[in-house]
């Protein structure tokens, strides 16, 4: 992650959270107190460098990791401690809390989604499918998770889907416009749901093909009419539950908006020296 980009996103929540001050630890001063982060759940840890960079915006804390990023954890497993001033840790706990348990949990959700697929020859990506403001975090911990990243934004490539194409008139004419204006390092993908439309790309000359909502047998029949020169994406209607069907299907690529738009975030707490829990 761009820790630049990091900064200023946290930066940003921290003001949202705190507004003008946080009243609940100003008794506290610079009171000089430990606390650790413990892992409640099973799963992937991610964002390790979130607590220090949240401090540092804060005051006078160090973070120490005790584990390292794309660990895996278990109930009561310890993450990393901390040593600070009682009001910088207590300011800074939701947000970190909020920002390492999302990221944890798409990293584990990825990771299970590569597992679940089971084949070395398709890579799993995620879409821009994320929540605004997050996107760094998000697209991060696929990486973290043993995924891979599309599109970060839509200045990272041109995609041609159903409106372009209406737009333009017909696929031949949306790949002919955009190769206009694209630059030697940006690559055009074309979206298509019909053999016709498959045929229409690769003469095109189409950099990447989208194969959009189609059944892995449709798709790997599909594939052997694009030239491997051609990167293959699958994508639409792929979950969990019919991911496995899809190993071998010939594609490149599968992208899965679920890594990130459907994050069940991974159960983390932060506990000050001396709490006492049931």
């Amino acid at each position: 992650m761009n820790p630049v980009i990091t900064k200023q996103t946290i930066e940003r929540f921290l003001i949202e959270d705190l507004g003008f001050g946080d009243p609940s630890t100003q008794m506290f001063a610079a009171q000089k107190i430990k606390g650790q982060f413990v892992a409640k759940q099973t799963g992937l840890l991610c964002g390790q460098a979130i607590p220090q960079q949240v401090y540092d915006c804060l005051g006078a804390a160090t973070y120490t990791p005790l584990l390292a990023e794309g660990s895996p954890v278990l109930p009561g497993t310890v993450i990393g401690t901390v040593v600070g001033d009682a009001g910088v840790l207590l300011a800074g706990e939701r947000t970190i809390l909020n920002l390492m348990q999302h990221m944890s949990g798409i990293a584990t959700t990825t990771q299970t989604a590569v597992q679940t697929l089971a084949d070395p020859e398709i890579k799993i990506a995620d879409t821009r499918k994320t929540t605004p403001g997050l996107r760094i975090f998000d697209k991060y911990a696929v990486t973290v998770g043993g995924g891979y990243n599309h599109r970060l934004g839509l200045d990272h490539g041109i995609m041609l889907k159903d409106n372009h194409i209406a737009a333009a008139g017909s696929l031949t004419a949306a790949v002919t416009k955009a190769r206009q204006y694209a630059g030697p390092m940006m690559q055009i993908e074309v979206e298509v749901e019909t053999k016709a439309q498959v045929l229409e790309a690769v003469a095109a000359k189409a950099d990447i093909i989208m194969l959009d909502n189609q059944k892995p047998e449709t798709i790997k029949t599909w594939c052997r009419l694009i030239p491997p020169s051609i990167i293959t994406e699958a994508s639409g209607g792929i979950t969990l539950a019919n991911l496995a069907t899809y190993r071998h299907c010939a594609a490149t690529f599968i992208s899965l908006g679920f890594l990130t738009n459907a994050v069940q975030p991974l159960d983390l707490s932060f506990y000050l020296e001396g709490v006492i829990k049931a």
